[in-house]
């Protein structure tokens, strides 16, 4: 339900004028979360909300459709014409500086660019500066209240679970003679999260060998492969409570089918922990020292140790993203190298950390979960990987 007291506290506290939503013809789907129109037939002609730091909001809406925002507060204008479309909009804005928008200077941040070109210009034409509203949505589309963050811990128990479940599989059907194709382990995992309750949108990756270099890898019926001893494996996956308004868990582990990890493996497993690790403090000594962590920054951290080792051009993808309702959420990635991640890590909200190094032969990739509480704790969950598993050595 729409919160006027709290979109106009989070206006303050992000130093804006006022939030401009608008929406076309379901084109701003952030807009219509915020406004609680998400689920509702869009509507086929443009409308606009703006609230104000202060006051009383507003609403334009079409004649033909004049009722779109009547749950909402605040007073409302009706146009027809395009003229009276543009004179409402400079009215309501009259006086006002900046307004958030679901904009991004540069289309730095595209998970946030939901408004075109055009209307960032109009708005312009009225002497007003649109600025990013990244970290306003993060409050109201990010943050977890404690009954996530108990969904949360409990999907954990049961996809750290999974791993297990996974490993002890692949060793037995090395022990009868035959390993299990990257498929079957795949299946093994969803029948795991059916049995206990989770839900995801997409199968897990298991990736064996060289398929462990590839980070979105998806084993196909011609790319699948049966496991055999000496062989490397990356397991990553992800669930949540097939309950509504849950968050997922996201982890990823890798290990050895022998009993002793060659050199090979552990050497670039190493460099990606320290990383991880890297990442982690970095988050963790800001929020002690009640500094404001941008996600570029926690990128940094990761790609900075990589880099350093020799393995910058191998970390080919962002080091964490926004955890939530969905595995991708809307909060702030940990990103310095697709995009450069402005937004704020708040309180609240949850993210992946998970650099890798893919090579040719092979991929490492350590993935775990941080949550920030609302006191500035940074929790870790999943499993902190400090070696890579020797499955024979370690499975009986």
């Amino acid at each position: 339900m729409f919160d006027l007291s709290a979109v106009q506290a989070a206006i303050a506290e992000f130093d804006s004028d006022g939030w401009l939503l608008a929406d076309f013809r379901g084109s701003n789907v952030l807009a219509r979360r915020i406004v609680d129109l998400e689920g509702q037939v869009p509507t086929s002609r443009r409308w606009f909300y703006f609230v104000p730091r202060r006051g009383e909001p507003g609403k334009l809406v079409h004649r033909i459709e004049s009722g779109v925002l009547d749950h909402l507060p605040g007073s409302k204008r009706i146009y027809l014409r395009w003229q009276e479309l543009e004179a409402g909009l400079a009215e309501m804005l009259r006086g006002f500086r900046r307004v958030a928008m679901e904009y991004s200077p540069r289309n730095a941040n595209p998970y946030v660019s939901k408004l075109d070109a055009g209307t960032v210009e109009l708005i312009r034409s009225f002497g007003v500066e649109p600025v990013s509203s990244g970290d306003l949505i993060q409050l109201f589309e990010a943050v977890w209240d404690d009954d996530q963050w108990q969904m949360h811990l409990e999907a954990s128990k049961h996809t750290t679970s999974a791993f297990q479940r996974a490993f002890e599989f692949i060793v037995r059907r090395l022990d009868q003679g035959t390993g299990p194709r990257e498929s079957e382990v795949v299946q093994l995992i969803l029948d795991h999260f059916r049995e206990h309750g989770l839900t995801t949108y997409h199968p897990p990756i298991v990736a064996v060998g060289p398929h462990s270099g590839d980070p979105h890898y998806e084993t196909t019926p011609t790319t699948d492969v049966v496991m055999k001893k000496g062989d490397f494996v990356l397991i990553d996956l992800w669930a949540k409570l097939d309950q509504p308004r849950a968050v997922y868990s996201d982890y990823t582990q890798v290990a050895y089918l022998g009993h002793d990890v060659p050199d090979q493996f552990e050497k670039v497993f190493r460099v990606v922990a320290q990383a991880r690790d890297a990442a982690i403090a970095f988050v963790r000594e800001a929020f002690a020292a009640g500094r404001p962590v941008q996600g570029w920054q926690v990128d940094q951290a990761a790609r900075d140790v990589i880099g350093r080792a020799g393995y910058g051009d191998y970390f080919c993808h962002r080091t964490g993203h926004s955890i939530g309702q969905e595995t991708h959420g809307n909060g702030a990635n940990m990103d310095n190298l697709e995009t450069h991640e402005t937004r704020r890590v708040l309180p609240r909200t949850c993210f992946s950390i998970e650099p890798g190094i893919y090579l040719p032969e092979f991929g490492v990739r350590s993935e775990v979960n941080v949550f920030v509480a609302a006191d500035g704790q940074v929790h870790v969950t999943g499993t902190v990987q400090e070696r890579v598993w020797p499955l024979l050595a370690l499975v009986k």
